[in-house]
């Protein structure tokens, strides 16, 4: 589904869905969605009879970042219920989807967590102050591989 375009895609139009059933359905958007990425590992192997000496750089395992989403408090208690579920030794893995949308709001992009499981769930920062600030929840999501098509 990426589409191919001259000028970059704005980071701003996106759908978030948690899959789940949908008793563990999610309520609200999410405002910042960060950490998509992954990082190959490498060996490094050197045959005794090479006529380099350097090592060769071989690919081998990888590992996937965390992925954290932030969202404004609503008042749902849907992300730490789920948090608590899994904190309590419920296995509660989830296919999260990220679609990112173009200006006119149609998908361009989709980036596909497997087996994404809630890892943390961060509540907001409170202070009297009196500023216009938001109270946000977040979570952070492991998983183990992402799709981007």
């Amino acid at each position: 589904m990426a589409t191919f375009r001259n000028n970059p895609y704005g980071a701003f139009n996106y759908l978030v869905s948690l899959g789940g059933s949908d008793e563990a359905s999610v309520v609200g958007g999410f405002s910042d969605v960060s950490g998509l990425g992954s990082e190959i590992n490498y060996s490094e192997y050197r045959n005794g009879n090479e006529p380099v000496n350097t090592v060769r750089k071989i690919a081998n395992t990888f590992k996937n970042d965390d992925v954290t989403l932030k969202r404004g408090l609503l008042g749902s208690l849907d992300l730490f219920e789920w948090y608590k579920r899994v904190r309590e030794g419920q296995y509660e893995p989830r296919t999260v989807t990220i679609t990112l949308l173009d200006e006119a709001r149609q998908p361009v992009a989709t980036f596909s967590l497997r087996n994404a499981q809630i890892k943390k769930w961060t509540g907001p920062t409170l202070a009297a102050k009196g500023g216009g600030e938001v109270a946000m929840e977040e979570i952070q999501l492991a998983h183990e591989g992402i799709e981007y098509a």
